[in-house]
């Protein structure tokens, strides 16, 4: 296989000029400068800091899904969620150094580029489109929880009653949130402006743990919920055993609820669209500083999301709901304000979701043009005014989430990282047989499984018509 960049230097193999790349990292700065291709659109100058990246890569990890954790470990247990929680994590560090390998192999920053690099045309396609299928289904969710949320907080601080005002309706605000807060950020022409934002995103979600911890303390096991469970036992078995079953934390459980759960724990480390852009403006990039970023950024998700779980479950156990905010009083002025800092966070999500979406597009129609801010700002118009109508005209959105994300998640996660690596990194660095090249062959058949049972499972749901969870 003919892997020789002709941008490159000829007169060295290409394993060698990649491993000597990523040595040296890209756009290093020391010695006489090569002779380098001509600048692109997604080619920057590097001057995103480690902790604003840090930011922005923990932020786009951060997604709504952290919502359903809770209900998550109540189906699957809670030691047996954080061991599912701590591989999930793991392996999703895993795929980004497949990314960033093969990055450093080729001297490509982009996920579009590695994938015409590995399977030619077609696979720049399909990499697109599995971005922006992805990353669109996300901005969705976002907004489906402003349109859902946000009515309600401002009613309550505004003591009206939000169905009977036509400027508290879902739809109205969804779009002066999208034009006043969404569009002027996704407007930035760099990623790295955009950590700021993300750090203060970043600080509502930890005030949002903050609080599911203090509540934790502040609630005893709710006795209206068990009310429910012990109601629909049989009249002989005593009250008192529908409680503490009820309001007892359970280490390992399983159900077929699990199955739809640990989709949610898996897509909730999704990022790989946002790794090689943050990499692109990263200060002094190589391949080992923006490692360093993801681990940082995994291992503070990995964190969040298992006090969030355990505290939320150890509130309200099994009788936590799919949306834990649902499960809190509508009256605690903390939960209000907790509401409102989710919402911001939210919000300040959309832009950094969006910039891939953009790059993709970019690289698919005008692979070759140079920046152009008219073309920049009406890709960001188009895409916000596509992602309203879907959420405004489909009030049942669910399940298409369900098929994007069983479908775009694991290929973002494990084939395509996989696929990469296979077919960029040449046999004079790794032969085929290599144990580096037979667990990347391993992790891509991962994916594929992960992804038929995803599938099978939502499949199997809809035939039985029961109601499941989904989220980013």
């Amino acid at each position: 296989m003919e892997l020789q960049d002709p941008k490159m230097n000829g007169a060295l193999p290409v394993g060698a000029a990649g491993c000597r790349q990523e040595r040296e990292g890209f756009l290093s700065s020391h010695g006489p400068a090569p002779v380098r291709k001509p600048t692109q659109f997604m080619d920057s100058e590097g001057k995103t800091s480690f902790g604003m990246s840090v930011f922005n890569l923990s932020n786009a990890i951060m997604g709504s899904g952290i919502l359903g954790l809770a209900y998550a470990m109540a189906h699957t247990g809670v030691l047996f969620f954080l061991a599912l929680l701590l591989c999930i994590a793991l392996l999703s560090s895993y795929s980004i150094h497949l990314l960033l390998t093969c990055a450093g192999v080729v001297g490509i920053r982009a996920y579009e580029q590695l994938g015409q690099r590995a399977l030619g045309p077609v696979g720049k396609v399909v990499v697109a489109m599995v971005i922006c299928l992805h990353n669109v289904g996300a901005m969705s969710s976002y907004l489906f929880i402003i349109k859902s949320e946000l009515p309600l907080v401002i009613g309550t601080f505004l003591g009206m009653d939000p169905e009977g005002d036509w400027f508290l309706k879902g739809n109205f605000l969804i779009i002066i949130v999208s034009v006043f807060i969404i569009l002027p950020l996704a407007l930035m022409r760099h990623l790295g402006y955009l950590g700021y934002t993300s750090g203060l995103s970043l600080t509502c979600m930890l005030f949002f743990l903050i609080s599911v911890i203090y509540m934790k303390f502040k609630i005893e096991c709710a006795v209206v919920h068990n009310e429910t469970t012990v109601d629909s036992q049989s009249p002989s078995a005593p009250p008192i055993q529908g409680l503490n079953r009820s309001c007892e934390a359970r280490m390992f459980t399983v159900d077929s609820q699990m199955f739809y759960t640990v989709p949610i724990m898996a897509f909730a480390f999704v990022c790989h669209p946002e790794v090689l852009p943050i990499y692109t403006e990263l200060c002094r990039p190589s391949k080992r500083r923006m490692q360093a970023v993801a681990n940082v950024s995994i291992g503070a998700m990995f964190c969040m999301y298992g006090l969030t779980a355990t505290f939320g479950y150890l509130t309200f156990y099994s009788s936590v709901e799919a949306e834990m905010l649902h499960m809190y009083s509508q009256d605690n002025l903390l939960i209000l304000v907790v509401r409102l800092a989710v919402l911001l966070a939210v919000t300040l999500t959309v832009p950094v979701v969006l910039f891939p979406i953009r790059r993709a597009l970019q690289q698919l129609l005008f692979p070759s043009k140079a920046f152009s801010w008219p073309r920049h700002v009406v890709i960001a118009l188009i895409i916000l005014v596509l992602v309203n109508v879907l959420v405004i005209c489909v009030p049942t959105i669910r399940d298409i989430f369900g098929v994007i994300g069983s479908t775009s998640a694991p290929s973002l996660i494990f084939i395509l990282p996989s696929v990469f690596y296979l077919r960029i990194v040449p046999s004079e660095v790794e032969p085929l047989c290599s144990w580096p090249k037979i667990q990347a062959l391993c992790f891509g058949a991962l994916g594929v499984l992960f992804m038929a049972v995803s599938l099978g499972f939502m499949f199997a749901n809809w035939a039985t018509g029961q109601s499941h969870v989904s989220g980013h």
